[in-house]
């Protein structure tokens, strides 16, 4: 498992500020701190009802925290004074929320035209869902992404939230951030605001589908096409054990291997090229498969271009031999946990700080970014 490691990371210099909240817009914050920056949450009196301890949230790592009670009469001005010092904010709340606290893109920008301001929604700052409640499960459910996961004939996968909030909207916020920042650093260049929305970046995920699906080469269903588990040759299997194997022999070589190594007939291989056979090539993958344990089959694939991997748990996952020797996971802080990403040949990102505690690092962030009113005992520090 890799060391924490102590790089500066590629954004070093670079001054975020979080407003805390919940879903896409912390793992964002916690993308651009492994990257290096500087992130600053500004947390609320009371926290957030994130249901664990903050100090093992992960996606806290390599922030600081203070608490400003935006409610007070001083609050507002002390988010601005951070926008002030700051090249980024992000902001996760529904539209219109940041403008009734007094911290919205307008005063923001105003006193600082060349921050980024970053927003993150899952329906987007308009439209007729704008201000309606929503999670990933939703967003995901009307772009498409949904309804093309799961068997045929069985109901939509949920892929937790990593497909609507995290790869739809975190990574789109990140992008937009990191695109805006480079404009507003070049010559003559200015501050803007990012508009990410949860449902806008899910649909941009499904562009290669769509072109598949105009082209005559996708199938507007479930299970009955080349990605999505309807050819025998993609898809998972289980094992003697219980386990799974995932197949995803695709191309000709690959699968030739592939079905060599799990000891199908010549005869009953090819009913690779005629789909109207692969419920009978499924079948079969299927029964030899379920001769042997995850392990043994884990065994006879290891180190082959038969493009077949073992389906491993969370906690299983780090002890993976090629995981392990590249050092995606490490352990710091107490908990195990993903390495940052990706990977940077002179400017490597590290974890620098374990998940900050709400309202921990005020007198430290007061001094390097000059802003007293951080200081504890001020009022932004506790309840009203």
């Amino acid at each position: 498992m890799a060391a924490a490691g102590t790089g500066p990371g590629p954004l070093a210099g670079v001054r975020v500020v979080e407003l805390a909240g919940i879903g896409p817009g912390p793992f964002a914050g916690m993308l651009l701190a492994d990257l290096g920056a500087d992130v600053v949450r500004v947390d609320r009196p009371g926290g957030q009802p994130l249901g664990i301890d903050p100090a093992r949230d992960v996606t806290g790592r390599n922030k600081r925290s203070v608490v400003i009670d935006l409610k007070a009469p001083e609050g507002p001005g002390t988010v601005l004074g951070l926008a002030e010092r700051a090249d980024v904010l992000i902001e996760g709340w529904r539209p219109g929320v940041a403008e009734r606290l007094g911290v919205g893109p307008g005063p923001c920008l105003t006193r600082n035209p060349r921050l980024v301001y970053g927003r993150m929604t899952g329906w987007g700052q308009d439209g007729p869902l704008a201000a309606s409640a929503g999670h990933d499960i939703g967003y995901t459910a009307v772009t498409g992404a949904l309804g093309m996961i799961g068997p045929a004939g069985g109901p939509p996968a949920i892929p937790a939230n990593l497909l609507g909030d995290y790869a739809g909207g975190s990574l789109y916020l990140v992008v937009g951030v990191l695109a805006a920042l480079h404009h507003a650093r070049a010559e003559g260049g200015s501050g803007q605001v990012v508009d990410a929305a949860v449902v806008d970046g899910t649909s941009h995920l499904t562009a290669m589908i769509h072109g598949m699906l105009a082209a005559g080469a996708w199938q507007d269903r479930r299970g009955a096409n080349l990605l999505d588990g309807g050819c025998p040759f993609y898809g998972v299997y289980e094992t003697a054990d219980g386990g799974w194997m995932a197949v995803g022999a695709l191309e000709r070589p690959f699968y030739e291997e592939f079905a060599r190594l799990l000891g199908l007939d010549e005869r009953t291989a090819a009913g690779r090229d005629d789909p109207a056979r692969w419920d009978g090539l499924r079948e079969a993958v299927a029964a030899r498969f379920r001769t042997r344990t995850r392990q043994e089959w884990t065994e006879v694939f290891d180190g082959t271009d038969a493009c077949v991997a073992p389906v491993l748990s969370l906690r299983e996952a780090p002890a993976h031999p090629h995981l392990a020797a590249r050092g995606t996971y490490t352990e710091y802080a107490g908990a195990v946990q993903p390495a940052p990403a990706p990977r940077f040949s002179t400017t490597p990102g590290a974890l620098r700080r374990p998940p900050a505690v709400p309202g921990a690092d005020a007198a430290e962030v007061a001094r390097d970014w000059d802003l007293p009113a951080l200081t504890p005992g001020t009022r932004q520090e506790g309840s009203r």
